[in-house]
């Protein structure tokens, strides 16, 4: 269920109706291309969580196979992702509440939130595993609900919907592409980032039963989740309406359900989305505090993030995690909006830094496996290495696509600083290495 929730975010629930309006029905196939892309990065990071699966996945594989400064900054960049995420969350979190309690200041929201997932990833990682699983069952059900429900008037024509409902919607009204190829291909970048947090799985590698037998199941089944719950929720949304009713700022789902007839749709999915964030913020707190206790591991942190409790959990990192998560409670007194997008753009360098490092890590370890350096762990990535490689440019486009759009632009003008910052922390951190080391 963790795999699932991990790419099923808001995202789907809010900002499919912004895509919609500039792609139209070619969003579909964006969602479908992109999912292709993720499904290749998935089972490259599978391939190598079966050779050596280890909690701390992505660093541990950086640095084998690419070096202790990529590794370093893989650690620190996907921290600041998850961080700056859980941030936005529990904001988000506020607002969605204020939808039944308007009374009840953001910040309040904000800070029970954040503080209920805290104690609940300081309890166990069984607890953690628990608030996921009904997280994520909230979303799996609401979605299949909508795609059977959306199946039933569009094929039987039952309810109020089921005389215009035609999967016809999808190709008339301009057609599948009515704004061209160049706005399908722009909401490319947009996309990429609603599949956020499926490497989560490589995160728990270290924790789980079986690892052999657990992870390469769950990341096959990133290909079927991705047709349902993506693809195949489009497809359902797209033919019970026009394309043209659905709007940026209102819910796909929330227009969808309103044709069928179901009454309180709008609060039925300002649910869903809270529990999205929640799953999020969640999932925030339990990566960020492995990968602070990683970096400590590697000596690229204070040793005091490298202990576990007497529970098995990285306390001391959660802590510290979860102490700089906070600042999100004060961003909307603080700062401004404009600001909050700043920050929130640091997580899309995050991902697109992570996916790559993960190709080429896999193409490395390939590459030592031809050459019997390494074992092979038996999971290949098919079509390896020209399908990492294909995978590899795509992420490159999407990144060049960032500077055709206002809104994310501000994501390549944030990265040359962060990078700044880690090149002074790997440097600090070097040198007091090499202090520590004992003389002759």
């Amino acid at each position: 269920m963790m795999a699932i929730g991990g790419a099923i975010g808001t995202g789907l629930f809010l900002g499919a109706g912004a895509a919609i309006e500039t792609s139209g029905p070619a969003l579909i196939a964006c969602y479908a291309v992109a999912g292709a892309v993720i499904f290749i990065i998935m089972r490259a990071l599978g391939e190598l969580l079966v050779y050596r699966p280890v909690s701390r996945s992505f660093v541990d594989y950086a640095e084998e196979f690419l070096g202790r400064m990529p590794a370093f900054a893989t650690g620190w960049v996907y921290w600041l992702m998850w961080v700056t995420t859980a941030m936005a969350e529990i904001t988000a979190a506020g607002l969605y509440v204020q939808y039944w309690f308007p009374s009840i200041p953001q910040w309040v929201t904000a800070a029970v939130v954040l503080g209920v997932l805290y104690l609940a990833n300081l309890i166990s990682v069984k607890v953690f595993g628990e608030f996921e699983f009904w997280f994520s069952m909230i979303k799996v059900v609401t979605i299949v609900g909508a795609i059977l429900l959306g199946l039933a008037v569009i094929i039987f024509g039952w309810g109020p919907a089921g005389e215009q409902a035609s999967f016809a919607h999808l190709w008339q009204h301009g057609g599948f592409f009515p704004h061209g190829g160049n706005a399908a291909l722009l909401a490319l970048q947009s996309v990429m980032f609603a599949y956020l947090g499926v490497e989560l799985i490589g995160l728990t590698a270290g924790e789980a039963k079986n690892p052999a037998k657990v992870l390469p199941k769950a990341i096959n089944s990133v290909v079927v989740r991705i047709a349902v719950f993506y693809v195949g929720a489009l497809v359902v949304l797209l033919s019970l309406v026009p394309w043209t009713e659905f709007h940026k700022g209102k819910s796909p789902f929330v227009r969808a359900f309103d044709a069928i007839g179901i009454h309180g749709a709008a609060g039925i999915i300002q649910f869903v989305v809270l529990t999205a964030a929640l799953s999020s913020c969640n999932s925030g707190i339990y990566s960020t505090g492995r990968m602070l206790r990683t970096l400590s591991l590697q000596r690229s942190a204070p040793k005091a993030f490298g202990k576990l409790s007497a529970r098995k959990v990285p306390a001391a990192s959660l802590s510290m995690s979860a102490a700089v998560m906070a600042i999100g409670i004060l961003i909307n007194v603080v700062v401004p909006e404009e600001a909050f997008s700043y920050i929130t753009s640091v997580a899309t360098v995050g991902v697109i830094w992570t996916w790559g490092v993960i190709l080429i890590c896999q193409i490395r370890y390939r590459r030592k496996v031809d050459a019997g350096e390494l074992p092979s762990g038996g999971f290949r990535l098919p079509g390896a290495p020209w399908t990492a490689y294909f995978g590899l440019a795509f992420l490159v486009l999407v990144v060049v696509l960032l500077g055709f759009s206002e809104d994310t632009r501000i994501a390549l003008y944030v990265t040359p600083i962060v990078g700044v910052g880690i090149a002074i922390g790997y440097a600090v951190t070097s040198r007091k290495q090499r202090a520590e080391e004992p003389v002759g």
